[in-house]
Parts: C-alpha cells; structure tokens; sequence
C-alpha cells in the first residue's frame, strides 16, 4: 500500500498489519477446495450440501457439524491438511495478518481420519514452512482437545505433542461443544501441557456457558488468555480483576450464538463483546471459521466497529494481539514498534 495514497476505511483495515490467534483449521476450507476433496472420497458430501456449508442466513447454525464432515469424509492424507494450511495462511496473508496461530483437532484426525499424529503434524508444519518461504507469514500451530471426546484422550494427544516436538507446534487449546463438557474435566492434559512447556488457551464461556468456566479456564487450567469468554460480562467483579491482570480475550465478531439469539436491531447495541470493553477486558479480535463465516481478517476487523469502537481503537486492539501472541519478548518489542509506526502511517491516509 503506497504511502501518501487516500485509503478507504476498507483499504486501511486490511492493510493494518495484524496477528491472528483465534482461528480453526477445518473452518478455513475454501469452497473449491471442499468440492476437490469431496470429488476425490466419491462425492460422499454431496455439492448441494458443500453449498449449505457455505450458506449463512441472518440466524446462522453453527460449523461444528462441517468440520465432524471433514474429518469423518473427507481429510483422508496428510497432504489434504497440508492444503488446508497453506492455503489458508496465504488467503490470512492477503489480509494483512503477518502472525497467525490456528488450531487442528488431532483427535478426529487420528481416531476418525485415521492419519498418525505425526504424519497430519509433519505435513501441517511443510505448510507453515512453505507458506513463510513464499509469503512471509509466519504460522504456529495450537493442537486443540476435542472436549465432547473423553479426558483420556485429551492427555493422549498432550503426549503426541511431546513424542513428536517441533518448533511451530507451540501450545494447546479445547474447542468443540462447550455444553456439558466444562473446562475442569480436562485438568490432567492442561497440567502436563504446561509442565511441558507448551503454552495454554481454551475456549470458554461460548454458546452461553457460565461465566464459571471462564474462571475455571483461567485458575484451574492456568490458561495464558481466553477464547471467546463473553459471558464473563455475568459477574463483573471477575471481568475487572482480569482486566487488572491484562488478560487477553480473543473474541469474535461473526459468532453465530449471539446472531442466532439476539434481534438483528439489538444485535451489536447488546453483544457481550462491547459490555467486556466498557468493563476494562484487553480484546482481539479474529476469524474464529473465516470460509464458513463468511468473513475475512479484514471484515473482522471491521466489524469490531459496529459495536461502538472507532480505527482509534483498533491500535489498541492491534497491540492486545501481540501481547497475546506466543512469541518471544523481543520479536514482541520489535513488532510493538513497527506495528504501530504502520499503523499510524496508514491511520494518517484514511478519507472517512
């Protein structure tokens, strides 16, 4: 983006440079890749249901039955997981995002798609390499727990991350139906997680769970920051004294719970997301699943507006994300600086 060139709020958005932390593999699928692998299992998912996938009205359901459809039809070969990352770090990269730290479900892939931890890591981690190489953006991967499966499993997959190490692998998470699964079933694969060395995050307070997960989440499994969290706004004396700790939230804008459960008029006036700022909450926001989401770094960003916050705040929301990011204090020194001379650079352009 030239220098000294008018820019639209769109064009500035986008060219903001950004980190991404919330993000799921399987929901980052493009359409024609969904049809490619779909094509080569038999069409077993059929294009009239790849289109569903992709379809979403003004109540949108949820994508967790898409991504059980990729593992159980569809992700058959290490080389389908290395597509899907390599592509979805170069769509990321268009966006503006130069750091991105994405979730996989080792569990599905072993036990569903029936491809070896290490087989689906290695070539996860090609992809990261490869699209660094031709891009410039630099992935990291968060093996995530699959809560609807058991405790046991959970510890299994902590214990692959170990067997089979590698730099890019850098941390886990817990995604899936929050329903009935609360974060303390999970306590023995967070401890040896952390007692490994690895770094911790876990969706929490989703699909309007109380907000006692969230502080499960963050005094029992010793989380490093929270996915989602919106219900935490339920007890405020809690959201202040994250906030006093400076607490990353990595919240979602497209999150399909509130769109389905609040009136499109209410909508962004009654979201959680702008209750956590007014309470202190340090916030980021991401993609969560950009393909099935109907939603780009960019439009993420963008949307963060609708509930109040100005491109002013979007610096701060900028600079959340690197103090959320796993990285090294001095690469997050480096990028503090530099982010925020780009921004301002860019800030200074904007025609509103």
């Amino acid at each position: 983006m030239p220098l000294n060139a008018a820019l639209s709020i769109e064009q500035f958005v986008r060219a903001m440079p950004k980190v991404e932390l919330h993000c799921h593999l399987f929901g980052t699928v493009r359409q024609a890749t969904f049809r490619m692998l779909a094509a080569k299992t038999g069409n077993i998912v059929t294009p009239e249901e790849i289109d569903a996938f992709y379809t979403r009205g003004d109540k949108p359901v949820g994508v967790l039955r898409v991504l059980r459809a990729l593992d159980a039809h569809l992700i058959k070969a290490p080389a389908d997981l290395y597509c899907l990352t390599y592509e979805y770090l170069e769509d990321a990269h268009s966006h503006g995002v130069r750091y991105a730290e994405f979730f996989w479900n080792p569990t599905g892939t072993v036990r569903i798609s029936g491809i070896r931890y290490e087989a689906a890591q290695d070539a996860i981690v090609a992809a990261i390499r490869d699209a660094q190489r031709d891009f410039g953006v630099i992935g990291r991967l968060i093996p995530s727990i699959d809560r609807e499966a058991s405790a046991e499993e959970a510890l299994q997959m902590v214990e692959w991350m170990k067997d089979y190490r590698a730099q890019e692998v850098i941390g886990i998470g817990i995604d899936y139906r929050e329903n009935e699964r609360p974060p303390e079933l999970f306590l023995a694969a967070y401890r040896a997680a952390r007692e490994a060395g690895f770094k911790c995050t876990a969706h929490a307070g989703e699909f309007g769970m109380p907000w006692m997960n969230v502080e499960t989440a963050v005094e029992q499994l010793q989380v490093d920051r929270i996915d989602h969290g919106y219900t935490i706004v339920d007890n405020p004396e809690l959201a202040r004294r994250y906030a006093e700790r400076g607490l990353v939230f990595t919240v979602v804008p497209t999150n399909s719970y509130y769109l389905r459960t609040l009136a499109p008029e209410r909508w962004a006036l009654d979201h959680p997301i702008r209750a956590m700022a007014k309470l202190g909450l340090k916030l980021h926001p991401n993609t969560d699943d950009p393909t099935l989401h109907h939603v780009t770094p960019t439009g993420a960003w963008l949307m963060m507006r609708e509930f109040g916050f100005g491109l002013d705040d979007l610096r701060g929301f900028m600079l959340n994300g690197l103090d959320a990011a796993w990285i090294d204090d001095s690469q997050r020194g480096a990028w503090r600086v530099e982010f925020a001379r780009r921004f301002d650079a860019l800030r200074a352009q904007v025609v509103e």
